[in-house]
């Protein structure tokens, strides 16, 4: 096991240290900070990488994040270059960018901290009670103070509301509600939950009425499978989060002995009649625990769910690949490469079925890639072994 990370500082003349509870990269140095502490000097040092360690009111931190995103926010005056019609067309530059500075303004945003105490709560004035949320979210205490930024701190808070109240997913026609936890993709795009819940079922569910779920995060595809008939699902993942929070929906739903999870990189052993996965969208590099859902980098769940398909069906198998086309529009992979990716791991298309998003992003005009995502649409590939 790694050794824990812990963040070191001075405090009235004293070393002090904590455990470091975040994927954020640890501060070069730390001062502390206190609401005699200006927006513009907080701006100034958590550009330069430095953590603000709060001492004061805890509400008065959450009003710095806020000035700290004023700032960050702010337009900026762009000196126009002229353009080079001869200059070669860089696929994906506008989502670079835009990536580029989202990991910037989450760096500079992660550098207001919070001392949590041994039992997770805080010495702050006005802080709220954030102890389940933060048991929920970084596991039992191991009696040790430890150091959150406050961004993480008021993830732990919304996750742990998000997973009292749920997240409702219309299917089969009753609500299917889901309970994600902190760190798992909540399945707020009910576009592809619909596609699965509506493909038609191969022939060979009748005789072999088992179904995979490859990446089972929350457990809600597996949980439609099920619904729907296949007597035997078995949902695999990665991670130790995906696994318990996917367990726990089942459970909710009686359907944990109908489903079978299992810790293990893409495929369990055996064949199966529908093989389903839902990989992340997107090839890129994640730079975050939940981001890991939308970002994959160098397509490599993608390309290992085609490549393995093939000996995992059995006969009259099908393989539903649930992916949007946002990748092609932004520029980062074309139609034609997935296509042959398809082909090259002895696959071929038997049907697609498409649906058009309806998430908050696709009508915002004030997005950078707004013109990607209104152009964006979800599909299920329907494969089987080409012949």
């Amino acid at each position: 096991m790694n050794a824990p990370t812990l963040l070191n500082w001075l405090e009235k003349d004293s070393p002090r240290s904590a455990l470091w509870r975040s994927d954020q990269v640890l501060p070069k140095h730390v001062v502390l900070a206190d609401d005699t502490m200006t927006a513009d000097t907080a701006y100034r040092l958590a550009c330069a990488g430095t953590g603000l360690l709060w001492r004061s009111d805890f509400q008065n931190a959450r009003q710095l994040l806020q000035a700290l995103a004023r700032r960050i926010d702010k337009p900026k005056k762009v000196r126009l270059k002229k353009q080079d019609p001869d200059a070669p067309v860089i696929p994906g530059a506008a989502f670079h960018a835009h990536r580029q500075a989202q990991a910037q303004r989450t760096r500079i945003l992660s550098q207001v901290l919070i001392e949590l105490n041994a039992d997770y709560g805080t010495d702050l004035r006005r802080a709220p009670d954030a102890k389940q949320a933060c048991l929920q979210a970084f596991g039992p205490s191991n009696g040790q103070a430890s150091v959150v930024s406050l961004r993480s701190l008021q993830g732990a808070i919304g996750a742990f509301e998000w997973r009292k109240k749920g997240v409702e997913v219309p299917a089969m026609g009753e609500a299917l509600c889901i309970y994600p936890h902190y760190g798992v993709f909540s399945p707020v795009r009910g576009e592809y939950v619909a596609l699965v819940a509506n493909a038609p079922w191969p022939e060979a569910i009748k005789t072999h009425p088992v179904a995979f779920d490859i990446g089972v995060g929350t457990g809600v595809l597996s949980a439609v499978l099920a619904r729907r008939g296949a007597s035997q699902v078995i949902g695999t993942d990665l991670s130790d989060s995906s696994l318990a929070c996917a367990l726990d929906n089942l459970q909710r739903l009686g359907l944990q002995n109908q489903v079978q999870l299992l810790q293990t990189d893409l495929f369990p052993e055996g064949q199966a009649a529908v093989v389903v996965c839902n990989p992340p969208w997107l090839p890129a590099r994640p730079t975050t625990l939940l981001e890991q859902a939308v970002y994959d980098e160098g397509s490599q769940m993608l390309k290992g769910f085609l490549t393995g398909l093939a000996p995992h069906l059995c006969e009259g198998g099908e393989g539903w690949l649930i992916l949007s086309d946002l990748a092609e529009h932004l520029g980062l992979r074309s139609r034609e490469t997935l296509l042959g990716w398809i082909a090259d791991a002895g696959l071929q298309v038997v049907d697609r079925m498409d649906v058009k998003p309806v998430h908050a992003k696709a009508q915002d005009v004030t997005d950078p890639l707004h013109a990607a995502r209104s152009a964006e649409v979800t599909s299920l590939w329907r494969l089987i072994p080409a012949s």
